[in-house]
């Protein structure tokens, strides 16, 4: 038997027993309007040579399975398990229990994004539940929303880039974005500040379904502010347009001072205001059928900016 400890929305611990025959999850609330979970894995917490690691493997499909195996070096096939099982892990929590990790199928759009294909002649009610994944060699981080489609993006927060941080943005960023990091006289700070940008305009591009080739980072900006309190975008007047959008609502956060996360949700646009349209976040880190920690109000999460 496996034991899973939960924190409630109180930070009380509660333990709850898992059979690894059935992998079965207690339910979680589905998102309220307006908001995103977030569940994230630390691959280092888990051994290599884990018999978890291969009750994750269990849960792939047979397609999942020989992309892992095709993939050089253990440590890319682990994360490349992890990520798969927290997507299929976290799914199933909003499903009422009543659907098993290993059965939920993906299909992909029509540029790559990944999307939930539930079972034909399935009978059961499943939520319009959206997601988006995204990782690095140190953590792996999954976005859940309701019927809005979203997208995230993870980035080390001290990644460093083989050119200098102005050479690969105006290779990649718009003049005006270029022009907001020259501004910056400290290094750090503009390394910091490129990352942030980088992860949201990640971010937008996989929200809106297209990817890095079907929206070029040129082809829109992101705009900080001063106050950095949410930041917008716009599309550059002389970019190719067609399928990119100026309503979207951001989200920035740091976690265990060594990750910057970006989340990206479209706006609502019966709500007026920017303030009544900002995200609400919720956070978790996870060891996937093992334990669970709400981790949002703690100084595991520090919220940047976009956020209520």
């Amino acid at each position: 038997m496996l034991r899973l400890f939960r924190r409630d929305m109180l930070g009380c611990t509660v333990s709850r027993r898992l059979s690894t025959a059935c992998s079965p999850l207690p339910p979680t609330p589905l998102p309220h309007h307006r908001e995103v979970h977030l569940w994230y894995i630390k691959p280092e917490e888990i051994n290599d040579s884990s018999s978890q690691l291969k009750h994750y493997m269990d849960l792939l499909s047979p397609s999942e399975k020989r992309d892992v195996s095709s993939l050089s070096g253990q440590r890319l096939q682990k994360n490349a398990i992890l990520a798969r099982a927290l997507t299929r892990t976290t799914l199933s929590r909003y499903c009422d229990g009543r659907v098993d990790p290993g059965s939920i199928r993906f299909r992909k759009g029509l540029y790559g994004k990944p999307e939930i294909m539930w079972q034909d002649g399935d009978n059961i009610i499943k939520p319009p539940l959206q997601f988006n994944l995204s990782h690095t060699s140190s953590l792996i981080a999954c976005a859940v929303a309701l019927e809005t489609s979203i997208g995230i993006d993870v980035e080390e927060n001290k990644r460093q880039t083989v050119k200098s941080v102005l050479a690969v943005a105006r290779r990649y960023f718009t003049v005006s974005e270029v022009e907001y990091l020259a501004a910056i006289p400290y290094p750090d700070i503009q390394q910091k500040e490129f990352i942030q940008l980088w992860t949201l305009k990640e971010a937008y591009v996989k929200a809106i379904g297209r990817g890095f080739s079907g929206a070029p980072f040129k082809n829109f900006t992101i705009e900080m502010g001063s106050d950095k309190r949410a930041p917008k975008m716009h599309i550059e007047a002389d970019s190719d347009c067609e399928g990119l959008a100026d309503n979207c609502q951001f989200a920035l956060l740091e976690l265990n001072s060594s990750h910057v996360v970006a989340v990206c949700m479209e706006r609502d646009q019966e709500i007026s205001g920017d303030e009544n349209n900002l995200l609400r976040l919720k956070v978790w880190r996870t060891i996937p059928l093992i334990e669970d920690e709400l981790v949002s109000g703690t100084e595991t999460v520090n919220y940047i900016c976009g956020l209520c």
